[in-house]
């Protein structure tokens, strides 16, 4: 018969594992802009610290993206589109020196589209919803102290080539990084 015991709250940090002081809250912002796109968004996470060098979660994501295209440039098209994107996610960060961090982060995003065309008369209205996967790769620097807090910017691209992305440029599908700030503060940090 196997035997269990209760083991103690305290936490080496040099090993992790799954334990309520592994546990963090935080979240992030972000900006993404190119040309006439500019996006805004938020990401709030939770996450675990499985080893010194290893974080993993789950996040939520939520984007506002606007576009214009440049009439000179689309063929005299004058249209402006508006998007409000949701969505769910996974990260994990790589610590291979204390102060930065590689981020793997695949996502599934749904998108709420408007487009406006200026160029007919009189001026006409669509929207319309979507959905797409994401995968964001990059790269950050941190202030972290594991089972404590961390603080992050970060820069992250969408790997994935899905035009429907709200990563991605709607006009062109270029890629449109994303700039991230955010924090992480743990539930029961160690002390």
């Amino acid at each position: 018969m196997a035997q269990f015991t209760r083991q103690d709250d305290t936490v080496d940090p040099d090993n992790f594992g799954f334990n309520k002081r592994s546990l963090f809250i935080g979240g992030a912002v972000n900006l993404g802009f190119s040309g006439n796109t500019f996006v805004a968004g938020a990401n709030p996470e939770i996450g675990f610290t499985v080893k010194e060098w290893l974080d993993v979660g789950a996040l939520l994501n939520i984007n506002y993206y606007a576009q214009s295209a440049d009439p000179n440039l689309y063929y005299n098209y004058n249209t402006r589109t508006r998007s409000f994107a949701y969505g769910v996610g996974a990260f994990t960060r790589i610590y291979p020196v204390n102060f930065l961090f590689l981020q793997v982060q695949p996502e599934f995003n749904f998108t709420n589209i408007n487009y406006k065309d200026f160029s007919a008369i009189p001026a006409q209205k669509y929207s319309y919803q979507t959905q797409a996967p994401s995968l964001l790769v990059g790269a950050g620097y941190c202030q972290r102290i594991a089972g404590e807090s961390n603080f992050y910017i970060a820069v992250l691209i969408d790997a994935l080539d899905n035009p429907n992305s709200p990563y991605r440029d709607a006009y062109t599908n270029t890629i449109l990084p994303q700039y991230r700030a955010g924090f992480d503060i743990y539930l029961h940090p160690h002390g």
